[in-house]
């Protein structure tokens, strides 16, 4: 599918409802730098995640004719005056391809599982779930969408909100951004990977929250720092090396360097960081005490868990399932105090969004 494609021109001004879920999700293979409209410099995959998610909800009519605004938004039952710029631009951004947008006036309300800033992408579960809101919205007025295209369309829409979230549609493991390893790959929509090793579909992630407090550094920022980094060359080159060797270990299910892989890619995310101008560095002396505690935890035990880190401090730890008591036993005793207030989240792959 072309971008052309997505364009829906049919207008018919109707009332309703539309409600869905959607996870958050963590890169494996790391997105940083973009292009144009929400495009990847380099080609990313992930685990779509379970437990954490976004619930959207939208009622919807027609636009009064001296009606400015077309959306009013409540998240956990209150004003966020501060989300409002960037659900405006959203909303602005699908109008292109869902014109019946312009003609109707939106109540949004929103509400995610997981806390605020706890290392997990809440840009991603909520960008997608609206995408899916709004898809919903266009399936009324269009019914003859097929499902697959209804998918498609949702992860990218999902994309002209957070580029993140054009993974959190499906599961459990989704890819994004042309890249040779996989012919179908797009740099308009993720696309769900279906050939892995089973242990994959096990894995969990605990999520230790290490410092709550909200970015030094947006991560929109961080991506346009991407643009003057004297080593982005390099580093999306590094990107699609490991994006093609990670398809043969899912495949394989090659924990080892899948290991190698992942922990790679998290501190090259952060090396960015560190050699973008200015610079900035996001990760906490507590992210570097944990990281060795995982280092001897793994050198002892032979327990094939790694860690990873999106653009923070907080660390999300990778094993399969039938680690789950040895590692929750390795927590409380040698990491749990690096934690805030002793805080982590326990989530597990999951299989992307639903309808409610």
């Amino acid at each position: 599918m072309v971008e052309q494609d997505f364009i829906f021109k049919k207008v018919k001004l109707v009332n309703g409802f539309s409600s869905w879920e959607s996870p958050s999700n963590i890169a494996l293979i790391k997105y940083w730098g973009k292009y144009g409209e929400q495009l990847p410099e380099n080609p990313s995959i992930s685990f779509t995640l379970s437990e954490c998610k976004t619930i959207t909800k939208i009622y919807y009519r027609p636009k009064k004719e001296k009606e400015i605004d077309n959306f009013s938004f409540l998240f956990d039952g209150s004003l966020k005056p501060s989300f409002n710029n960037k659900i405006n631009q959203f909303i602005n951004r699908i109008s292109i391809y869902i014109p019946a947008i312009k003609h109707h006036f939106f109540e949004i309300e929103s509400h995610n599982t997981f806390p605020h800033s706890s290392g997990i992408a809440s840009s991603a579960s909520a960008m997608s779930s609206l995408a899916l809101c709004f898809m919903e919205i266009e399936k009324q007025i269009n019914t003859k969408i097929s499902k697959l295209d209804f998918i498609k369309k949702a992860s990218f829409l999902a994309r002209l909100g957070s580029g993140s979230a054009t993974r959190s549609i499906e599961g459990p493991i989704v890819y994004w951004g042309n890249s040779k390893a996989y012919d179908d790959s797009s740099l308009l929509y993720g696309t769900p990977l279906n050939n892995i090793a089973s242990v994959f579909t096990t894995y969990q992630d605990t999520i230790l929250i290490i410092d709550k407090n909200e970015k030094r550094v947006s991560s929109t920022l961080g991506h346009q720092l991407m643009k003057s980094n004297p080593y982005a060359k390099n580093r999306f080159i590094q990107a699609n090396e490991n994006m093609n060797q990670l398809k043969d270990v899912l495949i394989k299910g090659d924990l080892d360097n899948f290991i190698k892989i992942i922990e790679l890619e998290a501190l090259s995310l952060h090396a960015m960081m560190m050699t973008s101008s200015p610079s900035f560095i996001l990760m906490q002396p507590n992210t570097l005490f944990v990281i060795n505690e995982v280092y001897e935890f793994r050198k002892r035990t032979a327990i094939p868990i790694c860690f990873t880190l999106d653009a923070g401090a907080n660390i999300h730890l990778l094993y399969p399932h039938r680690f789950f008591k040895k590692v929750q036993n390795f927590i409380k005793e040698k990491v749990l105090k690096y934690c805030v207030s002793k805080q982590f989240i326990n989530d597990h792959v999951g299989v992307g969004s639903k309808k409610i």
